[in-house]
């Protein structure tokens, strides 16, 4: 059988936060950087628990005004001091909530620097370990931040997008650019088994490229968000994949 978490972005604004905790088994919780403040983080957090989600933290740029989206180049100690702010506020919540903080997945625009940038991804992963070295790192498969993680002894987890285009060397494809999104429902439901299944992805040009999908990332602030979770729960039952955080 085969066993994949199964990620929501949260906290970020969006009415389905509530219904995509009844079907995720991971949230990544917005710490306040590009969406979301202290009470929306309690929320989510409350019902994570409630439903026997693994909560975690969604750091991100402080870019409010472009949803983490802009890029920066900012000092490795800038970013470290500013990931150990995102995670510790989030942890603080969790521990008061009787809970406990599972993971760290990077939002937006660090998210995608991290991938590539060896300093950028460093920062990230010491700061996690500094909160806790027995908190999870996220990161898209194959990419620096997983590599920064494991330099550090942590736990990773490679994830893959389901409504995301990828480029030939396994990178997503940039925001900006055709064929980013991908809004075809069965389009989408077919790349992502074919990433669970078969361990790879087709690129936009045509390419295979070799993924692991240990985790797969649904965005809830995607228009069709709730009903396609629906939809992928339903496959992945039909299909004998388990999701577990």
């Amino acid at each position: 059988m085969i066993v994949v978490d199964l990620n929501a972005d949260l906290g970020e604004g969006c009415a389905s936060d509530a219904e995509l905790l009844t079907l995720v088994s991971s949230a990544n919780i917005a710490c306040g950087f590009h969406a979301g403040d202290a009470q929306t983080m309690q929320t989510c957090v409350r019902e994570a628990l409630k439903n026997g989600v693994a909560p975690g933290a969604h750091p991100s740029f402080p870019d409010r005004e472009k949803f983490g989206r802009t890029a920066m180049n900012l000092p490795p100690e800038t970013v470290y001091a500013q990931m150990l702010y995102q995670i510790g506020a989030l942890e603080a919540i969790a521990r008061a909530e009787g809970g406990q903080l599972r993971h760290v997945k990077p939002h937006g625009m660090l998210y995608n620097q991290a991938a590539k940038d060896v300093a950028l991804a460093d920062a990230i992963a010491r700061a996690v370990h500094a909160v806790s070295p027995t908190l999870i790192l996220v990161g898209l498969a194959g990419s620096e931040l997983i590599r920064a993680g494991e330099r550090y002894g942590l736990v990773t987890r490679e994830e893959v997008f389901a409504d995301r285009g990828y480029q030939a060397d396994g990178s997503l494809v940039p925001r900006t650019a055709p064929g980013a999104l991908i809004e075809d429902e069965e389009q989408a439901l077919a790349q992502t088994l074919e990433m669970v299944q078969q361990g790879r992805v087709k690129s936009i040009t045509g390419e295979w490229a070799s993924v692991q999908a240990q985790t797969v990332c649904l965005h809830g602030d995607g228009e069709h968000a709730l009903a396609f979770a629906r939809r992928l729960r339903k496959e992945f039952d039909a299909k004998n994949i388990k999701i577990s955080a």
